[in-house]
C-alpha cells in the first residue's frame, strides 16, 4: 500500500513542486505525492531550469491550490509544509490520522542578484530538498511510522 503525501508551500511554484518530484523519484514504490500552494502562482522558471539540469521536467506542471484540494475531500497520510513557519500556520488541517511535518526551505522567488547567483541559490535549495526527501523515504517507509 502506498502512502499519500501532500507538500505545501506558498505558491506551489518551487519548493513543494521540487519535493513532490523528488518523492516520486525516490519513493515511488512506497508513496504517491502531490503538491499545492496557499496562493497558487506560476511555476518559477529558475526552478524549472535547475530541475531540468538533473533530468526532471517541471515545465508543463500546473500549480494547485491547497484549499481546493482540502475542499475536495482528498485524504492524505502525510502533509508536509516546505515554507517558513508563519506561512505553514495558514495551511488547513486535513482531517483524519495525518502525519504532519514542517520543513523550512528558502523561497527561490525571493532570491536576488545576477541570474547566475539566483540559479546557484536555487540549486542549493533543490539539493537540500533532494537530501531531505531521501532521508524521509528511508525514515518513513517503515510501517511503524504510520501507526
Amino acid at each position: 500500500m502506498k502512502h499519500s503525501v501532500l507538500f505545501i508551500c506558498i505558491h506551489n511554484s518551487a519548493r513543494s513542486q521540487m519535493a513532490e518530484a523528488f518523492l516520486k523519484k525516490y519513493g515511488q514504490d512506497y508513496f504517491s505525492a502531490d503538491s499545492a500552494g496557499l496562493e497558487p502562482g506560476k511555476m518559477n522558471k529558475n526552478v524549472v531550469t535547475v530541475m531540468n539540469e538533473i533530468g526532471i521536467d517541471l515545465s508543463q506542471k500546473p500549480t494547485k491550490g491547497v484549499f481546493e484540494i482540502f475542499q475536495s475531500g482528498q485524504k492524505y497520510d502525510g502533509v508536509i509544509t516546505v515554507c517558513d513557519a508563519g506561512s505553514a500556520e495558514r495551511c488547513p488541517v486535513f482531517p483524519g490520522k495525518v502525519k504532519r511535518e514542517a520543513w523550512s526551505f528558502s523561497d527561490p522567488s525571493s532570491f536576488t542578484g545576477s541570474q547566475e547567483e539566483i540559479l546557484q541559490r536555487t540549486r542549493g535549495v533543490r539539493d537540500e530538498i533532494e537530501t531531505k526527501i531521501k532521508d524521509y523515504v528511508n525514515r518513513v517507509k517503515e510501517v511503524s511510522y504510520w501507526v
